[in-house]
């Protein structure tokens, strides 16, 4: 059995020595340790491996010492500018403030710049924002003053700003759950080991995350406004496109009054998913729902629980039922990518899908040799698909299903509509790549997919689905 602990220790010598003395003699393995001072100096994540009697001790053992990070502290660090004259003393006025609010002070950063002034950067710990504010009104009387969004400032490392203050706002934007919140501390930290072990600086991975979840906050509830539309394809078949805001389109089939669903979205917009689907099928619950999914990223598979029967292909029915088991998915398989996908998973609500609602249509292909090879068949009343799976540009297990007597596409991530996206889905493409590892797995792969696509449509005008933005209308001429 394996647990991740986040434990907060004294900053002194010996302090890393007790708690693996504690891990030792209960028989405990520690399988990963990441602690960096200059982003937090008092906490460090632990992996350990053991069995559940001896993790279950090793929990007290922490606790009676005083490693355990207690749940109900809320304490955070506000970073703050001063504009002082660069005079000699100009910063006691400030530091007689702080002192009188008992603030007490986890970094300081200041440089002349060949002005008359200089800007002291502050960080002060807080627990009470009501303190805060009353201590701005007060040092404003005294010099300029403006709080510091860290993710924008210079590389300013500063206790917990990093895990407690930047999972807490996740947290906060997300609405998660504190025990969910302790789950996403761990990858947070995962993903800044990685970037450290690379050699890179976090400021743009961890803003672009900040800047994600600001997205997909702000697109929910009464804000979750999908582009809808509806195209006519035979007297009795058409389908509906929903594009919500961030993550994949839904395609639905709606032929001979039997419904199809195409790819699902995200997770956390199952509430305002589900309202769509139910003004559009008022007995959208006692309907046996089946959708197909194209392949199996995060933000293709989100509302799965919510359906009766999922057809995909056999790789991406593997990759599904791995998630289940708890083993890793194709993204996650790289350990570069994993901390990134998991907490995008964590942010999105994503859950695991019952094994026993899939079914994997075509038989699996183990060596593709060409970018998109014809694997099967798949008929929808009106509709006789071919059904095409790519090499693995985008994600293995991806299809694409063609239509040559309808003259329809659909053509999942591999080749989508750029030029069709809204405003919010363009500004959702900038971030979404940063905690999807890149758009796709191979870009130079993916690129002769999509050209392989457009080969095989023949003379005609031509309805292209793809999984982002609007519908394609393409012409081929003889």
């Amino acid at each position: 059995m394996k647990k991740t602990y986040v434990t907060s220790m004294p900053n002194h010598i010996g302090a890393f020595l007790k708690a693996s003395k504690c891990f030792s003699e209960l028989g405990v393995n520690i399988t990963r340790v990441s602690y960096n001072k200059a982003v937090d100096s008092h906490t460090l994540f632990i992996d350990a491996e053991g069995t559940e009697e001896q993790l279950k001790k090793a929990d007290n053992q922490l606790e009676k010492i005083g490693y355990l990070q207690s749940n109900t502290n809320k304490t955070s660090i506000v970073l703050i500018e001063f504009c002082l004259e660069d005079v000699p003393g100009s910063v006691t006025n400030v530091l007689e403030l702080i002192n009188k609010f008992n603030f007490n002070i986890s970094y300081i950063s200041s440089q002349e710049n060949g002005t008359d002034y200089q800007y002291f950067k502050m960080g002060l710990y807080v627990d009470d924002f009501d303190k805060i504010s009353e201590f701005l009104k007060e040092v404003e009387k005294l010099c300029k003053v403006r709080v510091i969004d860290y993710n924008s400032s210079e590389k300013v490392y500063d206790n917990s700003i990093f895990y407690n203050t930047y999972v807490l706002g996740l947290s906060q934007t997300m609405g998660l759950s504190e025990k969910i919140s302790r789950e996403l501390l761990v990858h947070v930290n995962l993903a800044m080991q990685t970037l450290d072990e690379q050699g890179l600086s976090p400021y743009r991975t961890f803003d672009s995350i900040s800047k994600f979840a600001e997205l997909l906050g702000d697109s929910k509830g009464k804000n979750f406004n999908p582009r809808i539309s509806t195209h006519r394809i035979t007297d009795n078949t058409e389908i509906i496109l929903i594009e919500p805001p961030c993550g994949s389109n839904t395609i639905i089939i709606k032929s001979n009054e039997k419904v199809l669903f195409v790819d699902s979205g995200y997770a956390c917009y199952a509430d305002e998913m589900l309202e769509v689907f139910k003004k559009l099928f008022p007995g959208f619950d006692k309907m046996e729902k089946t959708i197909l999914v194209t392949h199996a990223d995060v933000d293709h598979c989100g509302l799965l629980p919510l359906f009766d029967k999922i057809i995909a292909s056999k790789k991406t029915a593997d990759c599904l039922v791995n998630e289940h088991q708890g083993k890793n998915g194709y993204r996650e398989s790289n350990p570069l990518h994993k901390p990134y996908i998991n907490i995008c998973k964590i942010l999105t609500s994503y859950q695991a899908l019952e094994p026993c609602k899939i079914t994997a249509m075509w038989n699996d292909v183990p060596d593709l040799t060409e970018p998109l090879t014809q694997i099967g068949f798949f008929n929808f009343e009106e509709l006789h698909f071919e059904v095409y799976e790519g090499k693995g540009g985008h994600l293995p297990g991806e299809i694409v299903l063609i239509d040559y007597s309808k003259h329809i596409a659909i053509t999942g991530d591999i080749y989508i509509n750029t030029h069709g996206l809204t405003e919010k889905q363009a500004k959702y493409n900038q971030y979404a790549p940063i905690l999807m590892t890149s758009v796709d797995t191979d870009p130079n792969l993916c690129l002769e997919e999509r050209k392989a696509i457009m080969q095989r449509l023949g003379v005609g005008t031509w309805q292209i689905f793809g999984a982002h933005g609007f519908k394609k209308d393409y012409s081929v001429n003889l």
